[in-house]
């Protein structure tokens, strides 16, 4: 009776080994695709269309967490202007987030049409995601982890954070969401 004990625990080794092969494998693979710029991430519109972060390289970007019902929703303005005057040096592409005090507790079509109806807003709306917290997401982490970006160590810590990125994907600056985004502190970068 020996013997079959002993084939079994063999196979029961044997199958244990490859697990643990397959996810160190698995983990290589995980750690090798980590981020290098804001190309690297694929995204939804409001309108569920997908985008290529890579669609915008060479171009300067200027990403902000956005909210309808914040004190800086009026910023809206200012982030449409710089689109429609900077337009050519920076795309600005906002990303609704219901992470500070639930400013942001629409559905994408109601997102839309506020900031179309309010502010006539023509630059690239996400869907709504989270820019803190365990539900970050990845381009977020990416985004406020200076060991992943290089440069910048800070989330957002309310609504209409600015995150500017140069023409090859990578994070020059963090603005807190007093800057406005006329303000020379952004426009002399661009």
């Amino acid at each position: 009776m020996k013997n079959p004990f002993i084939k079994i625990s063999a196979l029961l080794l044997a199958a244990a080994t490859v697990v643990i092969s397959l996810a160190a494998a698995s983990n290589k693979k995980t750690a090798a695709a980590k981020a290098d710029n804001v190309y690297s991430f694929k995204l939804k519109t409001l309108d569920g269309k997908d985008v290529d972060l890579s669609q915008y390289k060479g171009k300067k970007l200027l990403l902000v967490n956005v909210a309808s019902k914040c004190g800086y929703t009026p910023q809206y303005k200012n982030l449409e202007a710089l689109n429609k005057q900077y337009g050519s040096k920076v795309v600005v592409i906002g990303f609704p987030a219901n992470n500070f005090g639930g400013q942001e507790p629409g559905s994408a079509s109601e997102i839309q049409e506020f900031c179309t109806k309010n502010y006539g807003v023509t630059f690239p709306m996400m869907e709504k995601i989270s820019v803190k917290g365990e539900d970050m997401h990845p381009l977020y982490k990416y985004l406020s982890n200076k060991d992943e970006n290089g440069v910048v160590n800070e989330a957002p810590n309310w609504n209409f954070c600015k995150y500017l990125i140069d023409g090859n994907g990578k994070v020059v600056k963090f603005f807190n969401s007093k800057v406005d985004p006329m303000s020379p502190e952004i426009t002399s970068l661009l």
